[in-house]
């Protein structure tokens, strides 16, 4: 069985390990910890840069940067992972689902100001398959009504919108480096701050609340409890695997990208015949190879092909499933139809995309696929 996903290993991450162990401190903020983060603000520009155990983690530090409070509306799209809205649920806010694209499952950027009510204290998008959603037009339509931003930028490491990296444009962001993902250390996220405003705060939260990470910078005499927080900081372990793998994303992502091209250009020819939609990626984003799918006519179809290509040793996965029609929220979602969340929940599958994916595997699956449209 072709596996949907397999965990990368550069080889430096073992040593990594030791060393961190032979440091004597592997709890968070350590040795490997500044490392990542030095590596994000220097690589990618962002004023700060804060790895969190999860990128759940880092959607709830900034549900609170943000002040979301009970009551607060949050304007994000249906299609998406729960983490996305419970991180605002979890501090009492209202969410208000917005529909898909008809040619992406990234949020509508036309349908969000029609959502704006005096309430509304947000807009958190997501840059689904690490394509870029329309920034231009939602920052926009947010600096207008005097809202706050954030990317939930969980699939889009080392991608760009116009020649902006993802994750520094809005006022906060979030990362996702879970095994699944392009670079990753089992579970683990990163918080990006791009608000000057957000900067001191932001590292008080991460540490529980309290101001202790100046404190042992000497910009305090002592430490104490300041604010609210929790224990959002990875162990050196996870950051040490990380940095690992950050010294080989260029590696990484070449050869993720020679996979999705080899998928791209084996199975065009059915989005020419008119049989599936392959990925559409925007003329303002780039492509950073998180993932790459199909789009079927409809869910009874899609169901044939996972289970064809099941038969031929290949686990396709399907997606999300519309957070609106959630048993969860249904009862609280204001009744409007979105139909290309359901479409793309119905309708979108994922084929196995991992580094030590071979050329031989891609080009089974591929043509797997094609036998399954013949």
């Amino acid at each position: 069985m072709i596996p949907f996903n397999k965990p990368f290993a550069s080889g430096k991450e073992y040593e990594y390990l030791k060393d961190a162990v032979a440091t004597g401190k592997i709890s968070g903020n350590g040795k490997y910890t500044k490392k990542c983060q030095s590596f994000f603000e220097d690589q990618y520009h962002f004023k700060k840069a804060l790895l969190t155990s999860s990128c759940t983690d880092a959607l709830e530090m900034s549900a609170i940067l943000l002040d979301i409070q009970p009551g607060d509306e949050v304007i994000m799209p249906s299609y998406t992972f729960v983490s996305t809205s419970n991180a605002f649920i979890l501090r009492g806010a209202k969410i208000v689902f917005a529909d898909s694209e008809t040619n992406h499952p990234n949020i509508d950027a036309n349908q969000i100001e029609a959502l704006i009510t005096p309430k509304t204290k947000a807009i958190c998008v997501v840059h689904y398959a690490g394509n870029a959603c329309d920034m231009d037009k939602i920052m926009a339509i947010a600096k207008k009504h005097n809202i706050h931003t954030c990317e939930d930028a969980a699939q889009a490491i080392d991608s760009f919108y116009k020649g902006k990296p993802l994750g520094a444009i809005a006022d906060v962001a979030a990362f996702s480096f879970h095994e699944t993902k392009n670079i990753i250390s089992g579970e683990g996220g990163m918080l990006t701050v791009n608000n000057e405003a957000f900067v001191n705060r932001s590292e008080i939260i991460w540490e529980k609340g309290t101001n202790r990470s100046a404190f042992f910078r000497g910009e305090v005499d002592k430490y104490g409890w300041v604010d609210i927080g929790s224990s959002f900081l990875p162990s050196e372990l996870q950051a040490a695997y990380l940095y690992a793998q950050l010294e080989e994303m260029q590696n990484i992502q070449n050869r993720r990208k020679a996979i999705w091209n080899q998928y791209y250009e084996g199975m065009k020819s059915l989005e020419q015949r008119g049989v599936v939609d392959l990925p559409h990626v925007p003329d303002y984003a780039t492509n950073n190879a998180h993932m790459f799918y199909l789009v079927t006519k409809n869910l009874e179809e899609r169901s044939r092909l996972i289970e064809h290509l099941k038969k031929d040793n290949i686990n396709a996965v399907f997606h999300y499933l519309s957070l609106h029609k959630s048993p969860f929220y249904k009862d609280k979602h204001d009744g409007r139809e979105l139909p290309m969340s359901d479409f793309f929940s119905d309708n979108l599958v994922r084929l196995p995309l991992f580094y030590e994916l071979t050329d031989q595997q891609v080009s089974h699956i591929i043509e797997s696929v094609l036998n399954f449209y013949k």
